[in-house]
């Protein structure tokens, strides 16, 4: 059989990889029944459909006419990398909503057109968005500002 779409193909092991792997760790819980599910019911049957669409999905890369995959550039994914670690980093040291505009920042020169105005009102909006989710509707508590500043 030849490969037709190399994209769908990768994509169709990849939904198979994942799913396999999550029914595999899922299978260590107690599976409990429809009326009283247990701890591992849910990631089972999500898992288990995720294994399903992958071999759909490996199966039409075999059947239809589709793209290449295009070679990966590693500048923009190192970018992103580092951002997360910087993140990751500073969260404690300088606060939730300052962190966040570096991570956003730092990322937007991943991307092809860096725009200063809209890196800063996409800084603006995820740092408002995530503190009304994460520390006002979870209640966890995040220092949104660095100590010196609370």
């Amino acid at each position: 059989m030849k490969i037709k779409s190399p994209k769908d193909f990768w994509a169709g092991l990849m939904f198979i990889a994942f799913g396999l792997f999550f029914l595999f760790v899922a299978h260590n819980y107690k599976m409990g029944s429809l009326t009283r599910m247990g701890p591992a019911y849910f990631p089972t049957v999500l898992s288990s459909l995720m294994a399903v669409i992958g071999c759909i999905v490996l199966f039409q890369s075999l059947v239809l006419k589709g793209e290449k995959v295009p070679a990966m550039s590693i500048r923009p994914t190192s970018i992103i990398f580092l951002s997360l670690i910087l993140f990751g980093y500073l969260f404690k040291a300088i606060g939730m909503a300052l962190a966040l505009v570096i991570l956003v920042v730092v990322s937007a020169f991943a991307g092809h057109g860096f725009k200063f105005k809209e890196v800063v009102i996409l800084s603006v909006v995820m740092t408002i968005f995530s503190e009304l989710v994460f520390v006002k509707g979870l209640g966890l508590p995040f220092p949104i500002w660095p100590m010196f500043l609370n």
